[in-house]
């Protein structure tokens, strides 16, 4: 193997606890189930659904719906967010997964789900009130994927101060349902009935998981 260029020599081993999860993984899960694995590898994966969750490793996909591998196509960023469609040419990498989610893999079901305490929706809610100078910056990363958000702090800025964050965790997810149909596969595809939205919001304290029915402009339990 030839030497690492030098901007690569920070690069290190795994940690030694996750090595022994991985060890224990590898000993139990993997080898009861090691027919299915290499199917799952050789045959390709066939998700009916894509999730779009937050970072926060508070929210367990897998484990809020009893899905196996292959089951959940999941993409993961700050507060869940979709940008609108913007076919420029940069960087897009929750565009690219709708993209290939939507017209590769044909999924049926497209899912947004928020949740309580979301970190991102707060640091939203603290730089559009003002008290967040720092992710006003250009340079700011969160603070530009968090201006995606910025029309949903305008629906509840007027609210009680105690209503608003959780108000705005939802707002995240109206908002990015709302982006998502910019997006001309996947208008197309729920035109044509093979695709479906749908939104949610997790408590991760109670366990609760709140459905949006557009019928009632609202979020019900599930």
């Amino acid at each position: 193997m030839t030497n690492a260029p030098d901007d690569l020599n920070f690069a290190r081993p795994l940690p030694a606890f996750l090595v022994q999860r991985y060890q224990g993984w590898k000993a139990t899960t993997y080898a009861e189930n090691k027919v299915w694995y290499r199917r799952l590898a050789e045959e390709g994966q066939r998700p009916r659904t894509m999730v779009i969750a937050c970072c926060d490793s508070r929210v367990h996909v897998t484990s809020i719906f009893g899905a196996d591998q292959g089951e959940i196509f999941i993409h993961r960023n700050i507060a869940n967010l979709v940008p609108p469609y913007e076919p420029d040419g940069d960087h897009h990498g929750t565009s690219a997964a709708v993209e290939y989610a939507v017209k590769y893999l044909k999924v049926a079901n497209l899912l947004v789900i928020g949740h309580s305490n979301c970190g991102g929706v707060q640091g939203c809610h603290s730089m559009c009130s003002g008290s967040a100078p720092d992710l006003e910056e250009k340079s700011s990363f969160v603070g530009r994927w968090m201006d995606i958000l910025r029309p949903g702090y305008e629906n509840v800025k007027q609210l009680d101060p105690e209503a608003q964050l959780p108000a705005l965790e939802k707002e995240a997810i109206l908002v990015s349902l709302k982006n998502l149909m910019t997006f001309p596969f996947v208008r197309e595809a729920i035109e044509a009935e093979e695709l479906s939205l749908h939104g949610v919001w997790h408590d991760i304290s109670e366990g609760t998981l709140l459905n949006y029915d557009p019928a009632k402009s609202d979020f019900v339990p599930a």
